[in-house]
């Protein structure tokens, strides 16, 4: 991944925060008020926590490298929504589709 784009930075972290996000909302809380297991919040909450501030650093990077904030604040926006990342998905990769033909 070293010739990876800031932008493929983005996608790949936003895909496992969002399996991350996914996991702690529809299988660690329910583990957690319906089975009394709260070691499972613990643990997937501690890993999405790790990968959203890496998702934000990822965002971060690619406006620097000149992303518009438009497409920052779009991408931050779906990483607090569940589904979110894989949703914008497709929409980071004709941006950095369009960013290779220039």
């Amino acid at each position: 991944m070293t010739n990876s784009t800031p932008i493929q930075w983005l996608r790949k972290i936003g895909f496992y925060e969002g399996i991350s996000f996914v996991l702690l909302l529809f299988v660690a809380m329910p583990l957690k008020y319906l089975a009394g297991q709260p070691m499972a919040v613990s643990i997937v909450g501690m890993a999405h926590g790790i990968l959203f501030l890496a998702y934000c650093g990822a965002l971060v990077r690619a406006r620097a490298d000149d992303l518009p904030w438009k497409e920052v604040f779009i991408a931050f926006m779906a990483a607090l929504l569940p589904f979110g990342p894989f949703v914008i998905d497709g929409r980071l990769k004709r941006l950095d589709g369009a960013d290779k033909d220039n």
